[in-house]
């Protein structure tokens, strides 16, 4: 039994090492490309990390080293709070997850539904549909954001401008709007009229990546399965159940995974569209760390608070994929 014991340890390193030889070829082409990994992504992740504990300013770029704080960094922003007008991380972080989730979940449903619309075989001009849909996917968030903004202006803003023309209230402060529309003290949740103006912008932006995925699944799906289930007597809303959800499934998890990591660090639509406004209602955590580097220049608090929105993240991607057994196989 003790030979047995020694000999295990032993056996699986000798495992190790012949599968390391035979993919030594295949360990050289990926190397470049971990090198690189580890210059743009691993080293600044590191360093950030280092920052965080530290009281690191603008003045200690050019100057001395700073000090190191320990968690004094990390206190601050979960407990004590910042000088920053409306802070309070736990409203921001209730937000960000509120907004995250609506806008995917919205994504997600529109993306299929029209890329079920434009999977009807006849349809004349699915071709010109799905390239003009994609527009909105295709251009750069900052046109998209400025574009939006001037959209909801008070003053001369198209959709100000479109209610006064059918002889509605044309003078809606769109983004300025201080009074929420929800307020609910219990969770933490606020909701400016800006952050319908966002979501709205967000929303047009987001759909057509799910559709474009929905419909590529679509695609795949073989047409004889629609034959069986309608000789089985299946209605529409059966094969809609039973046959296309379940085998878009495994496209779609990916997508959404995407998504969720996309939305929670939406930058450019909520800071072109908003700038987090009014007041800080609409910040989510990434607008809220950029700045605290610009213009604050607090670098070690800004290092902190991006390392607790990187744990939220994984821990946001571990959960939503325990659920959505997003990395089980799969088997037609």
């Amino acid at each position: 039994m003790a030979v047995v014991a020694k000999s295990g340890p032993k056996m699986r390193l000798n495992g190790l090492a012949s599968e390391f030889r035979q993919g030594r070829q295949a360990y050289l082409y990926i190397l470049p490309a971990f090198l690189i990994m580890a210059f743009i992504t691993f080293y600044p992740l590191l360093y950030q990390v280092w920052m965080s504990f530290t009281n690191f300013e603008l003045r200690h770029l050019r100057l001395h080293n700073p000090d190191a704080v320990g968690l004094q960094n990390y206190i601050n922003i979960l407990v004590r709070g910042l000088p920053v007008p409306n802070y309070a991380f736990g409203r921001i972080l209730v937000f960000n997850l509120f907004w995250t989730f609506t806008n995917v979940f919205l994504h997600v449903t529109l993306g299929i539904l029209v890329a079920l619309a434009l999977n009807v075989e006849g349809l004349p001009g699915k071709r010109i549909y799905r390239s003009l849909f994609v527009i909105p996917w295709a251009l750069p968030a900052l046109i998209s954001g400025m574009v939006w903004r001037n959209m909801w202006h008070e003053d001369f803003g198209a959709i100000n401008m479109l209610l006064r023309s059918i002889g509605m209230a044309g003078n809606i402060r769109w983004l300025e709007e201080t009074v929420p529309v929800v307020n609910l003290p219990q969770i933490g949740l606020v909701l400016p009229l800006s952050f319908f103006s966002v979501f709205i912008a967000n929303v047009w932006l987001g759909w057509p990546f799910m559709m474009v995925i929905a419909t590529g699944a679509l695609q795949s799906i073989p047409h004889d399965l629609y034959e069986a289930a309608e000789v089985d007597g299946a209605s529409r809303w059966m094969q809609l159940w039973r046959v296309t959800l379940p085998l878009i499934r495994p496209a779609m998890v990916p997508a959404v995974m995407i998504g969720i990591m996309m939305t929670f660090n939406q930058f450019n639509v909520i800071y072109f569209v908003t700038a987090g406004g009014p007041i800080g209602l609409t910040e989510i955590l990434v607008t809220q760390g950029f700045k605290l580097v610009n213009p604050q220049g607090w670098y070690g608090i800004a290092s902190a608070f991006n390392v607790i929105v990187f744990i939220i993240l994984g821990a946001i991607t571990l959960i939503t994929n325990r659920i959505s057994r997003a990395t089980e196989p799969y088997y037609a």
